[in-house]
C-alpha cells in the first residue's frame, strides 16, 4: 500500500515560509506571528454566512473513563472492578446521567462536575464521539497486534505526550508544520476582508493552525498582543518610542529591511483593527458576555470568551470564516487522579456552556462549533491512584449545529483486553482503547460543516482517503453524522 506523506504538505509549507520570513529576524517576534504570506486558495461559501470552529485542547491526555463514566448496572459493574481505587461511586452519577441511550442500549453518565456539559447534551446542543483517536488505516486489534506494518500502518510514537498531540493537530509527529485547522483556513482566507483572522489561537503557538498560506494569529486572553517598542514609551521616553515607531515601519531601499518593516506595519495595523472591533463587540453587546460572569480561576474560560468577543467582532474584522485554538493542561494524571480530575473537568464544563450560552445570547450559536480533542485517552485499569497513557478517547462536539443529545460511533466494552472475544475487539490491553473512529473522520465531519467540498478534503487531511468510500471501507464513514448540513 502507497501511503501518502504528510511531510510532503509541511515541507512544501516551511520552505516556503522560510525564504518569506526567515528575515524578519528576532527582534520581532509578533511580526511573525502576524505574517501571512501568499495567496489564500478559493473557498466555497455561496451563502455568505458565518462560520467558526473552535478546538479545545486538553493537554496531557484526558481520561475517559472518569468522563464519559459507565452507567448500566452491567457496565458499571465492570468499570468498577477494573478502575479499583479510582472508580466514581455510581450514587455520584445518579444525578449525571444523560438522557439517550448509546448504541446497543448503554448508558452513560458525566463526571459529577460537568453539570453544564450535562445540561447542553440533554437539550440538544452537544453530542459524545466515542472511541475517536489518530488512525492511519482502519485496524482490527489482531492487526495492530500483528507485523504487517506495510498494510497497516501504525500512527507514529503512540502513547508520547508532544508527538501525539502533534498527530491529533496534524497526523505528523512532533516537528510538523501543518495542522488540518490551517489548511482548513488556506482555503477559508480568501472569504475573509483580512486574511490574517482567519486562524486565531487564544493560548500561544499550535500546529493545529498552521497551514500552507495561513498562519495563526496569536493573541491573549486580554486581546491583542501589542509590539512592546512601539506600544509605550521605551526606556521612559516617548521620542524613542516615536523614533521606533518610524524606523520599524518606513519603507526601505533595501530589499530585506523592507520587507521587514512591512510585516512590521501589519502587525501594528491588525493590533489595532482587533483592539478596536472587540472593544465595540463588547460596548454593544455587554449583556451578551453574561454566561462567563462569575468563573473565575479558569483560564480556558478566559481564553473562550475571548474568542467570543471575536466572533462578536466579526463583522468589523471582515471575517466570513475562522478557525480558533484554545486549551487546558493538567491532564497527565498518573497520580492524584480522583483530586485534580473533577477540578479540570469542571473548568472545561462550564468554560463551554459559557461559551455556547454567549453564542445563543450573539445569535450565532448554529454558525459556531467547539469540539474538543486530546494528547490521547488514558488506561481504563488503576495504576494506584491514577490512570496511564492510552490511545482512543471520548470527545464532545457543542453547538447550535450539533445534533445533540446523542452518541457517534461504537461503544467500547468494559474490558482491559485479555480476551479474544470479538467484543473485545476495541482494547488492546488495560483498557487502552484502540479507536473505532479515526481523527481523520472526525475532523472530516467538521470540515464539510465549515464549507471544505470533498473534492478538497485530501488536502486538508492527508490520511482521510483510506476511509469512507474512498477507502473502501463504508463502516468508517467520511461524514460521521453529529453536525446538520
Amino acid at each position: 500500500m502507497h501511503l501518502m506523506d504528510p511531510h510532503s504538505h509541511s515541507r512544501r509549507a516551511f520552505l516556503r515560509r522560510s525564504a518569506q520570513l526567515a528575515f524578519t529576524g528576532v527582534a520581532l517576534p509578533t511580526a511573525l506571528n502576524l505574517a501571512s504570506m501568499g495567496e489564500a486558495a478559493a473557498f466555497n461559501a455561496p451563502d455568505g454566512s458565518y462560520k467558526a470552529l473552535v478546538c479545545v485542547f486538553m493537554y496531557g491526555g484526558n481520561d475517559y473513563a472518569n468522563t464519559v463514566v459507565p452507567y448500566d448496572q452491567a457496565s458499571y459493574d465492570k468499570y468498577s472492578s477494573i478502575r479499583t481505587g479510582i472508580a466514581l461511586p455510581r450514587g455520584d452519577l445518579n444525578a449525571m446521567v444523560l438522557e439517550a441511550a448509546a448504541p446497543g442500549g448503554l448508558q452513560y453518565a458525566l463526571h459529577p462536575s460537568m453539570a453544564g456539559l450535562r445540561t447542553l447534551f440533554n437539550s440538544g446542543q452537544a453530542a459524545v464521539q466515542l472511541n475517536v483517536g489518530p488512525l492511519v488505516v482502519p485496524l482490527t486489534k489482531a492487526q495492530y497486534a500483528g507485523n504487517n506494518r506495510t498494510l497497516y500502518p501504525l500512527p507514529p510514537k503512540l502513547f508520547s505526550h508532544n508527538d501525539q498531540q502533534s498527530v491529533w493537530q496534524s497526523s505528523s509527529p512532533e516537528g510538523s508544520t501543518i495542522g488540518f485547522g490551517g489548511n482548513m483556513g488556506d482555503l477559508a482566507m480568501a472569504t475573509n476582508t483580512n486574511s490574517l483572522f482567519t486562524c486565531i489561537s487564544v493560548t500561544g503557538n499550535a500546529v493545529f493552525l498552521a497551514g500552507d498560506s495561513a498562519l495563526a494569529y496569536q493573541v491573549s486572553p486580554n486581546g491583542a498582543v501589542k509590539i512592546n517598542s512601539v506600544a509605550g514609551d521605551v526606556y521612559g521616553s516617548s521620542a524613542v518610542k516615536g523614533a521606533m515607531g518610524q524606523l520599524l515601519q518606513q519603507t526601505r531601499s533595501h530589499l530585506l529591511e523592507n520587507e521587514y518593516n512591512t510585516v512590521t506595519r501589519r502587525a501594528i495595523t491588525s493590533e489595532g483593527s482587533i483592539t478596536a472591533a472587540i472593544a465595540a463587540s463588547a460596548a454593544a453587546d455587554t449583556p451578551a458576555y453574561a454566561p462567563f460572569a462569575g468563573i473565575t480561576g479558569n483560564s480556558l474560560a478566559s481564553q473562550l470568551k475571548m474568542v467570543a468577543r471575536l466572533i462578536g467582532a466579526r463583522g468589523s474584522l471582515g471575517a466570513k470564516r475562522q478557525v480558533f485554538f484554545v486549551s487546558l493542561g493538567g491532564f497527565d494524571l498518573h497520580d492524584n487522579l480522583l483530586t485534580n480530575h473533577p477540578t479540570n473537568m469542571k473548568r472545561v464544563s462550564d468554560a463551554m456552556k459559557a461559551f455556547y450560552d454567549t453564542t445563543a445570547n450573539l445569535g450565532v450559536a448554529g454558525n459556531v462549533t467547539a469540539f474538543t480533542a486530546s494528547d490521547f485517552g488514558r488506561t481504563l485499569t488503576s495504576n494506584g491512584d491514577g490512570s496511564d497513557h492510552g490511545w482512543g478517547n471520548h470527545h464532545f462536539v457543542v453547538g447550535g449545529a450539533v445534533k445533540g443529545k446523542a452518541f457517534y460511533g461504537t461503544p467500547p466494552p468494559v474490558s482491559v483486553g485479555n480476551t479474544t472475544a470479538p467484543e473485545d475487539q476495541w482494547h488492546v490491553g488495560q483498557g487502552r482503547l484502540l479507536p473505532s473512529t479515526s481523527v481523520d473522520q472526525y475532523a472530516a465531519t467538521l470540515a464539510k460543516w465549515f464549507g471544505v467540498e470533498a473534492s478538497e478534503m485530501a488536502g486538508v487531511l492527508p490520511n482521510i482517503n483510506r476511509f469512507g468510500a474512498a477507502g473502501g471501507r463504508l463502516d468508517y464513514p467520511i461524514d460521521l453524522g453529529f453536525l446538520k448540513p
